[in-house]
């Protein structure tokens, strides 16, 4: 039971909602939506892209793990290009068998086999994500449709998510690229 005469603690304070209706922009529309997800894909927008975190890696550092580190930039790497590749797969290619989880996304070492498997790597993945752009920028497809072969995915749910996945392993990448010396790029 409450005491008499004493002040209960005051709630914090909102500020109070203002009575501007949201409504959508009349300049929205599904070019826009598609224009916002390629961008959202190229990830340069609240942080740095793909290009600028890999290139120029130091060949010697590509199969290095900093104390503390989990991943190599090579495992990473990998890591980004295989999901990514899974994601587009899966959304064109009704007869796409993903790999098992965890070892199909995963390289088997943590370095590169060769100089040349570290650009082919590079070049896959920017292939897969411009793939990814052209397929949400097509205006014959339709982004909220559930994919047909999927459990209720849609192409943006698709795309968010590889979105998602890219930008927070760039960002292991670029904290990578700092604990070893090498950020910014040269």
């Amino acid at each position: 039971m409450p005491r008499k005469n004493k002040k209960s603690p005051k709630k914090a304070s909102r500020p109070k909602k203002s009575a501007a209706k949201i409504t959508q922009s009349p300049d929205f529309n599904d070019r826009t939506l598609r224009a916002h997800l390629a961008k959202n894909l190229d990830a340069d927008t609240a942080h740095v892209n793909f290009d600028k975190t890999i290139i120029g890696w130091p060949e010697a550092a590509r199969g290095v793990k900093p104390a503390g580190s989990p991943h190599s930039a090579w495992e990473l790497l990998e890591h980004m290009r295989l999901g990514q590749w899974d994601i587009l797969e899966f959304i064109v290619n009704p007869k796409h068998v993903s790999p098992p989880w965890p070892s199909g996304y995963w390289p088997a070492t943590d370095a590169p086999p060769t100089k040349e498997a570290w650009e082919k790597s590079i070049e896959n993945f920017r292939s897969d994500l411009q793939a990814m752009r052209d397929l949400i920028s097509n205006p014959k497809t339709d982004l909220f449709a559930k994919i047909p072969h999927g459990t209720g995915q849609s192409i943006l749910r698709q795309a968010l998510l590889l979105a998602d996945h890219n930008s927070h392993h760039l960002g292991q990448l670029v904290l990578l690229r700092r604990l070893l010396g090498a950020w910014p790029p040269q």
